[in-house]
């Protein structure tokens, strides 16, 4: 396995640590090869659940599993869904710099508009509007905020 252990502390929504012994969620498997249309179908169910920070790690899984030539589609969506985590847990400069550099990736031109239904110009569009309105406020409601991934 590759990277660091994960720890056992229970964590909320956002992906934050809990105490030892509180009530997580449950947390999503590492490693799992999913079809990239059931990723984006995992992804939008977390997203609108509002917890984004579960999202990147769907697609992550799907930029370490999928073909070379979708890197920039996974890791573009991966840094939008974490943009969006630190947004909602009160970095909101953090979560600009991230939304912005997940839009920059997507709209560099080697994630293909239209892939697996995933509406790329919309998200950039989205996820720089949101930049924009969450620098230097306050923490934001994930749920609230959640893109449509889909056309």
């Amino acid at each position: 396995m590759e990277g660091r252990a994960r720890s056992a502390r229970p964590r909320d929504g956002l992906g934050r640590p809990l105490p030892y012994g509180a009530e997580g969620v449950p947390r999503q498997p590492e490693g799992v090869v999913r079809a990239p249309e059931e990723s984006v179908r995992e992804a939008q169910r977390l997203l609108d659940a509002g917890m984004p920070f579960h999202a990147h790690e769907v697609f992550e899984d799907a930029w370490k599993s999928g073909p070379a030539a979708e890197r920039d589609l996974w890791q573009g969506l991966a840094q939008l869904a974490v943009g969006l985590t630190h947004a909602a847990r009160g970095n909101t400069a953090g979560g600009a710099r991230l939304l912005r550099r997940g839009a920059d990736r997507l709209a560099g031109g080697s994630a293909v508009p239209g892939a697996y239904g995933i509406d790329v110009g919309g998200l950039v569009v989205w996820a720089r509007e949101l930049a924009d309105r969450t620098e230097g406020g306050s923490a934001l409601d994930a749920a609230a905020e959640a893109p449509r991934l889909r056309l």
